[in-house]
């Protein structure tokens, strides 16, 4: 088939999809379920690609938002558009809605897969070719009881994870130096990241991020709010752990502002906030000609944001730090995937089958949609 055919179908479910426990992050929390929007693009000859839309309310944007963007918005500047014209369609998607990145990472995400799948390669070629088939898997530990997070802790280790990232600034101080000090204690062997979610207050961030310093984690990640780029950079010279950004810096605008400021020394890649897979795949280049290192986060996903985000990463050389795609298998109650997400040993395998490699159950899809809207 060719890719010169036209999309002719513009499918969308926004879906409630329950999760196991209450995550506690520094700036919000999530419990009961996660929204996320899945859009289903279909070509002439019948072929189909999938994206996902996985907004945070208090981070990128609320689920209505990423509905009505990909509904009322976008819907217009893709159908009749040809398969193969994926950069002229996000172009036109930037210009129709401002914002919305989470809505147009959906968007690019149904494209490549939809472009895939009619070429018959995976959406990791279309982005450059695959560096790596296997990416390290973090598991971010955010549960307010810690009694809970052992039995998590307990499942993980015993699947061969080896990196956790504990989410802290949520509660006080000792709960978290309790944490830390009962990971080193019980966990001698696995690699520790914080993450403070923009948690602290500017009069208390020097004190807690040094104290949480001193048990030597990989990295400490966004302690203080987005805008406060001054303080991100006083808090990288009073400590000899790398110092990440992640709610600073959204896509290459921003890190642009970032590197010249100086406030990180490394970038959380998430193609929610990027607006994207190849913009994503920009900032981590700018990262890395910066010298500075990139990871690759997530938001809230199921599977199939996980997959978009692997073969971004698969793509992307630049990003040395592993990924987070862990709620698919640890956090929601059942994914939305018709096979497995590729994650087991502490790895995350990158799939070679056509687009994203599985597509999702669309009995799950109509099972846990709030509302939908064919075209």
């Amino acid at each position: 088939m060719s890719l010169d055919q036209k999309i002719v179908g513009y499918d969308l479910w926004q879906l409630a999809l329950p999760v196991t426990t209450r995550r506690d992050h520094g700036i919000g929390s999530v419990e009961g379920a996660c929204e996320i929007v899945v859009l289903r693009l279909t070509a002439e000859g019948g072929e189909v690609g999938f994206g996902e839309a996985s907004p945070w309310v208090v981070f990128t944007g609320s689920v209505e938002a990423s509905y009505a963007a990909l509904d009322r918005y976008l819907r217009p500047v893709v159908i009749g558009q040809r398969v193969g014209d994926i950069p002229q369609i996000m172009a036109k998607a930037r210009r129709a809605v401002a914002h919305c990145t989470e809505a147009k990472a959906a968007l690019e995400t149904a494209l490549l897969d939809l472009a895939g799948r009619v070429s018959g390669v995976p959406v990791w070629a279309l982005l450059g070719g695959k560096c790596r088939d296997t990416i390290p898997l973090s598991v971010s530990l955010a549960n307010p009881d810690w009694e809970e997070e052992k039995d998590l802790l307990a499942r993980i280790t015993a699947d061969g994870v080896g990196i956790v990232k504990v989410k802290v600034g949520f509660a006080d101080h000792a709960f978290d130096v309790m944490r830390m000090e009962a990971l080193a204690r019980d966990y001698p062997d696995l690699k520790v990241r914080i993450d403070f979610n923009q948690g602290l207050e500017i009069e208390e961030a020097m004190q807690r991020v040094l104290d949480l310093a001193a048990f030597k984690p990989d990295f400490i990640e966004q302690p203080v709010r987005a805008h406060h780029f001054d303080i991100m950079a006083q808090l990288r010279a009073a400590t000899n752990v790398p110092l990440l950004a992640d709610e600073s810096v959204f896509g290459p605008e921003d890190a642009k502002r970032a590197i010249s400021e100086g406030i990180a020394d490394g970038f959380s890649i998430k193609i929610m906030k990027s607006g994207g897979l190849r913009r994503a795949q920009e900032v981590a280049r700018m990262a890395a000609s910066a010298g500075l290192s990139a990871y690759g986060g997530d938001m809230f996903e199921a599977g199939l944001a996980h997959l978009a985000g692997a073969h971004m990463i698969a793509a992307t050389p630049e990003i040395t730090l592993g990924c987070e795609f862990y709620q698919a298998q640890y956090y929601l109650c059942e994914d939305i995937l018709q096979d497995p997400f590729p994650s087991q040993g502490g790895v995350v395998t990158v799939p070679n089958g056509p687009g994203l490699g599985i597509k999702p159950d669309l009995a799950k899809l109509e099972h846990y949609a709030v509302r939908s809207s064919t075209s």
